[in-house]
């Protein structure tokens, strides 16, 4: 398999057909994607704004490969210290991996982020460099306020897995603890989306702003919840507008 570096290369050829510069960005993420291929393509195509026909913005290939590009970077000069690290401790017979594993050693059901997985479009808004640095101190024992994820300092909001109850972050959906079953679950209810419309951007306008008809747009778990709690708590001819919260609620 040719390298990153190979495919960054790519991306930033104008002479190539926008349509090869996009596989080339997508290779990159199958290389590097701190939240999972499908979440990190997702986040990127809002952070870049990649419109929905490449053709109108040729560029937003290139601001996009260069975000993954800053991220990598700080990612690969941690885990060079990491192995540094593990080949000493190895050879004062320290052979057991430390637990828990480094944040990209992890395995999608290992990790806290496993959400993202089920549903690409709950993952972290910040900038992938930005989840990177604050990730590696992590690792080092730094102590950041809020989600470990993504910094929300609002309260988690409860989910019910069909055996019990997990509590996730009310933006990200990162999940500090797994279901008290020990079995593996999907832990975000299943909305209308699909990969291939994911990839193709259909949750994108042709301006490269975010489409406001796609059924992921809209506000967020926490925005609905905080909806529905102040509708009730004033008046009772309030009753339809919290009625309608709550059926927004269900399609997450």
């Amino acid at each position: 398999m040719t390298s990153f570096l190979t495919h960054r290369a790519r991306v930033h050829d104008a002479r190539l057909p926008l349509h090869q510069r996009h596989s080339a960005l997508r290779t990159c993420l199958t290389l590097f994607a701190p939240y999972g291929l499908r979440a990190t393509y997702h986040h990127l195509t809002l952070s870049a704004g990649i419109p929905r026909r490449l053709e109108a913005e040729p560029d937003a290939l290139v601001r996009t490969v260069e975000e993954l590009h800053e991220a990598r970077l700080l990612w690969l000069a941690r885990a060079e210290e990491y192995a540094a690290q593990r080949r000493a401790e190895k050879r004062a017979g320290q052979r057991a991996v430390p637990n828990p594993r480094p944040w990209w050693l992890r395995s999608r059901w290992e990790g806290s982020d496993r959400t993202w997985y089920d549903a690409p479009f709950r993952h972290p808004s910040l900038r992938l460099s930005v989840y990177v640095r604050r990730q590696n101190a992590l690792l080092d024992g730094a102590e950041l306020p809020g989600c470990p994820a993504c910094g929300y300092e609002g309260p988690l909001e409860p989910h019910s897995t069909g055996h019990g109850w997990v509590e996730l972050c009310g933006r990200c959906a990162w999940g500090p603890a797994p279901c008290p079953c020990g079995q593996r679950h999907r832990l975000v209810p299943a909305i209308p989306y699909g990969w291939n419309e994911i990839r193709q951007r259909a949750h994108m306008s042709d301006d490269g702003t975010p489409n406001p008809h796609w059924p992921g747009a809209g506000p967020s778990l926490s925005d609905l919840v905080g909806r529905v709690r102040g509708v009730r708590s004033r008046r009772p001819q309030n009753r339809d507008r919290a009625a309608a919260c709550w059926r927004r609620l269900k399609t997450y």
